[in-house]
């Protein structure tokens, strides 16, 4: 039975909840158990999945990494208790193809990737989300905290009403396609308290379970490591050289250095605090310099994914606010676009130890819509 005209459910959908189908992306953590519970409960047609991602041998009981062995039980269990179909799907090869190698050369090249955009970008948001229209889902939701609202051309991205556990700057790549699809019923939760409340009255096993720290194949925090094990000997020894040319020792691989390092850098002794200020993968030389020498104006960023409602190179500048590292705050910045999927950042304040490999991320200056970002991708 059709709802009353023009009335939408709680999905957005011109239908009861029962005759909604929606997929719920299950990590088996306490956000997406919640967005599974809370749905099933308002009535609607719910199906869960959980991506197996990689084998994670030693890794597999260690709690503090998403998408390891307890985690798909946990998911399993979740569904379990609340009475909808759940499937497990192997998704190893899309995820070394698409994020693993990836993350292997960009740390090989001297950046510093965020695997887990590319994961959201190339692997949840794409195939999967490909996955719950084979299923005939009417949209998938997942436990992000960010926010979809409608606005008067089409659903825009905002950020989540708590601050502190906006992922935004991980979501920026999400196209307007997808976003039609998609669905985030945590968003508008003023805290993670309020989640886990949620998991304690649903009555669910991960009321308390913690939150994952890592990335998930980077279950130790090293990733030189990881590395290491992709590619074999790529880890070259050479020299840590001063910006003004003087050799001050010696390193153990490119890879174990980022841009802004302070500490671990294995030349105590010298008069001046110093920081990595550049890596050159070609000349193996990890070069330092004084926290000046960090300070950045203008990024060069590409692949840009924009979610503005006129065309990216319909202006000629796009004053809105920037957001380098996921920990910073959103600076403001002037945006110039050089193609519909390149452009030239500039910073009204300088920013430092902005590395290639990271996200800039683009927010609207005083308000909460992610107007999309682009990919770091060489330092001036």
């Amino acid at each position: 039975m059709p709802l009353d005209a023009g009335k939408l459910n709680s999905l957005g959908f011109a239908k009861p909840p029962a005759e909604t189908r929606v997929v719920v992306a299950m990590s088996g953590g306490v956000d997406s158990s919640v967005v599974a519970a809370q749905l099933k409960e308002e009535g609607y047609d719910v199906v869960g999945v959980t991506l197996q991602l990689y084998d994670h041998g030693a890794a597999l009981a260690k709690k503090g990494a998403c998408c390891a062995g307890i985690d798909i039980h946990d998911a399993r269990r979740v569904a379990e208790e609340m009475n909808f179909p759940h499937y497990v799907l192997d998704y190893e090869n899309i995820f070394k193809d698409a994020v693993i190698e990836e993350f292997a050369e960009s740390y090989l090249g001297g950046a510093t990737p965020v695997p887990c955009i590319r994961c959201n970008e190339r692997v949840k948001f794409k195939d999967l989300l490909e996955t719950a229209k084979d299923l005939e889902a009417d949209c998938m939701a997942t436990g992000h905290y960010i926010q979809r609202k409608m606005g008067a051309a089409g659903p825009q991205l905002h950020c989540a009403a708590d601050a502190a556990r906006d992922q935004s700057y991980f979501l920026f790549s999400t196209t307007p396609e997808q976003l039609d699809f998609l669905r985030f019923p945590l968003g508008h939760l003023p805290s993670k308290d309020a989640t886990r409340d949620l998991a304690a009255r649903y009555g669910l096993a991960v009321a308390d379970k913690p939150d994952s720290q890592d990335i998930c194949f980077v279950p130790d925090g090293n990733y030189a490591g990881v590395i290491e094990k992709l590619r074999p000997g790529a880890a070259e020894p050479g020299e840590i050289v001063h910006a003004d040319g003087r050799v001050l020792g010696r390193h153990d691989g490119v890879i174990h250095y980022t841009i802004g390092q302070r500490r671990g850098l294995g030349i105590g002794g010298l008069a001046e605090p110093l920081y990595v200020v550049k890596l050159d993968v070609a000349a193996k030389q990890v070069i330092v310099g004084p926290k000046e020498m960090l300070a950045t104006r203008v990024i060069p960023v590409r692949e840009i994914n924009w979610l503005g409602d006129a065309p990216f190179t319909s202006q000629e500048e796009w004053h809105l606010s920037v957001k380098v590292r996921s920990t910073r705050p959103p600076r403001e910045a002037i945006i110039r676009p050089l193609s519909e999927t390149e452009a030239e950042v500039e910073l009204l304040t300088p920013e430092e130890g902005v590395s290639p490999g990271q996200a800039c991320v683009f927010y609207e200056t005083s308000g909460s819509r992610i107007f999309g970002g682009g990919w770091i991708w060489r330092g001036y």
